[in-house]
């Protein structure tokens, strides 16, 4: 199929064709198109972030893909669940969805297992999920299981009204209680699996914490995101050198091979997308982050 760019906006590619609802295809799945060479703009080869110019030609080869999710029995610790929405308490090292060819041993199989009731919004390999949290981060994490629901959580995930609260063991003594840490994330130009604070091609990211519990090297904070930026937590408090302990990407003196990096995602808050009330939950790190903290008081 074709399209013919009728305005001069300079958009990028894959916020463009994600607006057109004929298409009916997500963000991901049109930049994976691009990047498998199955979106031309006039014949020519191009990267996600190419800027449409008025009269371009787009040709797309749409390609399906096998998108069998197995089905596999993982314990869940569910939260809360009804008929539109679940609360999941996501364990340190499960990672939420499939990708990079590994479609097993991931929250989503546990899900599919769990229910066939499960938002389509969000691509074939990602059903339910609104949103992510790192494989090594350990807590709270809000499903869909329908589309309504879905578009309501991401809508309050766009305009900053769902609460989340994180807890993280950061490197080092932070001596003012409270702190406000306002930089733009970007992916790092010199390695692509990490990000960085950099005003190239960024997006704005704002982090508010604030001191639980000093120790002697170590300090427990608590997080609150405005913002959903891609480890961000992990990335800005590295910008302020206090890293997240255990962080293997971040902190590179990683102590305890056993256990992921320190930050759990212990509260979360959304209105309800069909009774529109205010529900609220949270949880208590797992027993190896708290062990870890002991090992910190008796310093």
């Amino acid at each position: 199929m074709e399209y013919i760019v009728n305005n001069d906006n300079n958009e990028r590619i894959d916020q463009y064709l994600s607006k057109i609802e004929d298409l009916k295809l997500s963000r991901s799945k049109i930049q994976k198109l691009i990047e498998t060479n199955n979106i031309l703009v006039n014949g020519n080869i191009i990267k996600n972030n190419y800027r449409l110019s008025l009269n371009d030609k787009i040709s797309i080869n749409i390609v399906e893909e096998e998108t069998d999710i197995k089905p596999q029995d993982i314990p869940l610790d569910i939260i809360y669940e009804d008929d539109d929405v679940m609360v999941i308490n996501k364990p340190s090292g499960l990672v939420v969805h499939p990708g990079n060819g590994n479609k097993e041993n991931t929250l989503v199989n546990a899900l599919v297992n769990h229910s066939n009731k499960l938002s389509k919004i969000n691509g074939e390999f990602r059903p339910g999920i609104v949103h992510r949290i790192d494989k090594d981060t350990s807590g709270l994490l809000l499903v869909a299981k329908t589309d309504e629901a879905h578009i309501s959580l991401s809508n309050q995930l766009k305009e900053k009204n769902i609460n989340r609260v994180y807890i993280a063991l950061v490197k080092g003594v932070i001596n003012h209680d409270t702190g406000e840490i306002d930089a733009p994330i970007g992916r790092d130009e010199k390695d692509r699996k990490k990000m960085t604070v950099t005003s190239k091609n960024s997006k704005n990211a704002v982090t508010h914490f604030r001191v639980l519990k000093r120790f002697k090297n170590a300090t427990l904070i608590e997080c609150k995101l405005d913002t959903g930026r891609t480890h961000q937590i992990r990335v800005h408090m590295k910008y302020i050198n206090h890293p997240v302990i255990n962080d293997p990407v971040y902190y590179n003196n990683k102590n305890n091979k056993s256990f992921g990096q320190m930050l759990h995602a212990k509260t979360i808050g959304f209105i309800h997308p069909i009774t529109n009330k205010y529900m609220e939950f949270s949880v208590e790190p797992p027993k190896e982050f708290n062990d870890i903290l002991k090992e910190y008081e008796e310093e």
